[in-house]
């Protein structure tokens, strides 16, 4: 499962890829990937990246008129940066996001498909997939000590509840 580091790294290396640059369409390959109706995903389209971000293990692609794309990569989901256009890959592929420069392909390789794309308008919104835990990368040690004792939990539990660490 993509974790912490590697969550971190593809914000890295989509930051100079994508953002400040318009998403022509995204193309979705798997039905069971789209998990969200209103507001469809063609109004996402044409619209310009500004910024990318995490919300727990979940990375948030931020659009113009107060669009997210909320993709969850769960246990095998990966990004490819690839030329633009590329077909899907008919196995793998989930989805294709094209860009004037490039596609971003989001691809998952176990059998199960359990990788998300959500649809979402508005900061009211997309705090729903907060579950409120504190970022690990940017807290200090008394912060980090108290979430980590809160609940009666073992180590690992408290590690892996979303309500008390986002993103491990």
């Amino acid at each position: 499962m993509p974790e912490l580091p590697d969550l971190t790294l593809y914000l890295d290396a989509l930051q100079s890829r994508i953002v400040g640059r318009r998403l022509e369409c995204v193309r979705v390959a798997s039905p069971s990937l789209l998990r969200t109706a209103d507001p469809a995903l063609m109004d996402a389209h044409r619209k310009i990246v500004r910024e990318l971000h995490r919300i727990g293990k979940q990375i948030v692609v931020a659009l113009e008129d107060d669009f997210f794309l909320v993709v969850h990569l769960m246990i095998a989901g990966r990004f490819q940066w690839r030329t633009a256009g590329i077909k899907i890959p008919g196995k793998i592929g989930l989805a294709a996001f094209d860009f004037a420069h490039g596609t971003l392909l989001l691809t998952e390789a176990g059998t199960k498909k359990r990788a998300a794309l959500h649809v979402v308008r508005g900061e009211a919104e997309l705090r729903r997939f907060d579950a409120g835990g504190i970022d690990p990368l940017t807290t200090n040690l008394a912060s980090f000590q108290s979430a980590l004792t809160r609940e009666h939990h073992t180590l690992k539990r408290a590690l892996t509840d979303p309500r008390l660490f986002s993103g491990i």
